[in-house]
């Protein structure tokens, strides 16, 4: 698996592609632990469609995940999922009726949220991943619990002229989410993305990502021995994946105090916290800050900044 750079492609097999299938994976099986915090019931027939035989045996229970898959991963799956769903109940049952979900990937919520009348998802990733999830869950019977729109674009181009090619208003309130998308994109992708999302979005529009903080001397060094030693699990099991290589490391603005700054009013939670909240093993120092990230929701305030 190569190094990501300027231009590069994927599918839900390869690159950054397999890391959503990989996400699937994890929240299959952790809906398989604890329907009490997620329940997402197309996430192994997804990995199952798309046909990574290890993936595949490790979302449907046929093997364990032992350290091949570490629990903190799988109740990380349980934190996030819960989060991102209770942002958007919370802001559509609000009276947003538009809704936006960045690098959808094998995300499901347009199939299975309580939706309100009325509500439009648009989903947005790259062509062949729209196409894909929209030909398997119609295959598998599945119906849209919303008016879901797939908008087959990439981040890296004009995306907003295709979501207003979709039938997307800025003029209207907005609901966006940007889940496990920020560490996957150069620093001043992160900033272009951030940006856009304020500029196309109307007061009181709402929006929730992570926010993870910079790495102290020597973190980061830590973070990529950490993500090699599972990439070679991985390896071990005939999965070809390079985790360290499909992020971008360095210095980058924080996502919070950026969105802050920009007129967003936020909420924020750390992982650890989300961990203690809902009853999950409290999370020890791993070398990686991952306990220190913050999910973050936030309304725009009712006057844009200068």
């Amino acid at each position: 698996m190569s190094t990501r750079q300027d231009g590069d492609s994927w599918d839900l097999a390869s690159s950054v592609g397999a890391t959503a299938t990989m996400a699937a994976a994890a929240r299959a099986m952790a809906t398989r632990q604890d329907r009490s915090l997620i329940d997402d019931p197309f996430a192994e027939p997804l990995v199952r469609a798309v046909g990574i035989d290890l993936l595949t045996r490790l979302a449907a229970g046929e093997v364990a995940a032992g350290e091949l898959v570490e629990q903190l991963w799988i109740d990380v799956a349980k934190i996030r999922t819960k989060f991102y769903d209770e942002y958007f109940i919370e802001a559509t049952n609000a009276g947003i009726t538009q809704v936006v979900i960045l690098a959808s990937g094998l995300d499901s919520r347009a199939y299975r949220l309580p939706w309100p009348t009325g509500t439009v998802v648009y989903e947005l990733d790259q062509p062949q991943v729209v196409e894909f999830k929209t030909r398997t869950l119609a295959e598998l019977g599945a119906e849209p619990t919303a008016a879901r729109k797939a908008v087959a674009a990439d981040l890296r181009d004009d995306w907003p002229a295709a979501l207003r090619a979709a039938g997307f208003d800025p003029a209207r309130q907005t609901a966006w989410s940007a889940e496990g998308l920020l560490g996957y994109l150069p620093p001043e992708g992160q900033d272009s993305l951030l940006d856009t999302i304020t500029g196309l979005s109307a007061p009181g529009s709402r929006v929730a990502t992570e926010s993870k903080p910079n790495p102290r001397p020597g973190e980061e060094d830590s973070t990529k021995e950490r993500l090699n030693r599972i990439s070679e699990r991985w390896r071990e099991q005939s999965l070809d994946t390079d985790m360290t290589r499909l992020r971008y490391f360095g210095e980058r603005n924080e996502a919070a105090p950026y969105l802050a700054e920009r007129g967003w009013t936020l909420t924020t939670a750390s992982i650890r916290d989300l961990f203690a909240v809902n009853g999950l093993p409290a999370l020890e120092d791993d070398g990686m800050r991952l306990g220190d990230t913050l999910y973050v929701s936030g309304i725009l305030g009712a006057k844009r900044p200068a």
